[in-house]
Formats: C-alpha cells, sequence, structure tokens
C-alpha cells in the first residue's frame, strides 16, 4: 500500500507537469541532474530448486534500496535527447520464502546503467519540461554474499546472479529555478530478471530464476549547460 501511493504520488506530480505548457530545451544543450534515487523491486520468482528438486511454496524476495542517483541528457533536437542513468552502487538483501518462515538468504550490490531515447513534447515559454523515454538497461550484479542465516543451515556457501538486458521505460519532468538551475523527479519501469544460484561446501545447490522487474524512483536538482 506504501508503495502504491508513493507512485501514485510522483505520478500525479508529473501528470500535473505534463498538463502546463513548458520551457524549450535546444539541440546541443547538456544537462546534468543528480538526486536520491531508490530502486524498488516489483520482484516474482520461480520456486526455490534444492539439488533439482522443487520446494512447494517457495520462493525469492528482494529488498528495495536508495543511493546517489545520476542522470545525464544531451538534447539531439530541439525535442529529442540521449539519457543515461547512472548511480552509486545499490545494495539488496535477499531472503528465501519457505512457506512458512522468510529466511536471510543473502545480499548483492548492483549498477543499473540504462541508456533512452527522449522526447520533449513541449516547447512554450515555460518552467516546466516533461519528458518520456525508452531504452535499454544492462544491470551488473557482483559482490554476492550468502548471509550467516542460511549458511548455519546448509554450511559455507557463496551466491552468483547473473547480469540482466532488459528494457526500460521512463517518465519525467524538469522544472527551472533560473536559467541554468532546476529541479527533477523521474520514474523508470526496468526489465530485469536474473537467475540465483547458490552454491554450498556441502555439496548442495539452491537456485530460482527471479524477475526483478524494479520501478526507479528519482528525485533531485540538475544544471543545464
Amino acid at each position: 500500500m506504501k508503495t502504491t501511493l508513493k507512485r501514485l504520488g510522483v505520478f500525479a506530480v508529473i501528470s500535473v507537469a505534463f498538463a502546463m505548457p513548458a520551457m524549450a530545451y535546444e539541440a546541443g544543450d547538456f544537462i546534468v541532474r543528480a538526486g536520491a534515487a531508490q530502486v524498488d523491486p516489483n520482484d516474482d520468482s520461480s520456486t526455490l530448486k534444492l539439488d533439482g528438486a522443487s520446494l512447494p511454496g517457495s520462493g525469492a524476495e528482494v529488498e528495495d534500496d536508495t543511493q546517489l542517483g545520476l542522470t545525464f541528457t544531451y538534447m539531439l533536437t530541439n525535442h529529442v535527447g540521449v539519457g543515461l542513468l547512472a548511480s552509486t552502487p545499490f545494495e539488496h538483501d535477499l531472503k528465501a520464502d519457505l512457506g512458512a518462515v522468510t529466511v536471510d538468504a543473502g545480499s548483492a550490490k548492483q549498477l543499473p546503467p540504462t541508456v533512452t531515447l527522449q522526447y520533449f513534447p513541449m516547447d512554450a515559454a515555460s518552467k516546466f519540461q516533461p519528458y518520456l523515454g525508452v531504452g535499454v538497461n544492462f544491470t551488473i550484479f557482483f559482490e554476492e554474499d550468502v548471509d550467516s542465516e542460511l549458511e548455519a543451515v546448509l554450511g559455507k556457501g557463496d551466491l552468483e546472479l547473473d547480469d540482466s538486458w532488459g528494457l526500460a521505460g521512463q517518465i519525467g519532468f524538469d522544472y527551472a529555478l533560473n536559467e541554468n538551475w532546476l529541479v527533477n523527479a523521474s520514474i523508470w519501469y526496468i526489465d530485469l530478471q536474473t537467475d540465483a544460484k547458490f552454491k554450498f561446501d556441502s555439496g548442495s545447490v539452491v537456485k530460482a530464476d527471479v524477475d526483478v522487474d524494479p520501478w526507479v524512483y528519482m528525485i533531485g536538482i540538475g544544471y543545464k549547460f
């Protein structure tokens, strides 16, 4: 419920921005933005498999995280730009849902560089500049660790998460404070799937296919060159 209200709130602000005339950007402009970015997984997974045998009612969960987000836009024309999403590494806790109980399974860091082709529809003389984007995401996982709670049951282990390529969609707006400074809000939806594999010294292997499919929210400030 909390996530739904947050999403509706951001969409409402963006919708207001789209309803108002916007400040024109020009070909050759370069916009840099920085702020708080939250990755909020809309996760789903296959049942966990222990040594190839499915565990009925089980699954994997991915927790959210907030980091410093950076975005860049280079305007190709007055209405079309190329955008890049970057950030400091996100760190997500992973949980194993075993039906009756949920166990801390591990953690992993990831970087989600995302490139989008952005469309800025408005060119009226106003402080608002809304935009839409569509593009490609490449998520890189690293520093994967197995939680001690799981190791207490299955022994010392290692975790592997596959990197992911996927499509991404974006909606957002800039609001000009003056000729160069602006505030920004943006939302991305990223198609992100990964295969998780836990390998233990005992010889046991736990696998799951995880659809992370996160929403990414960012609010920050920017500067137009």
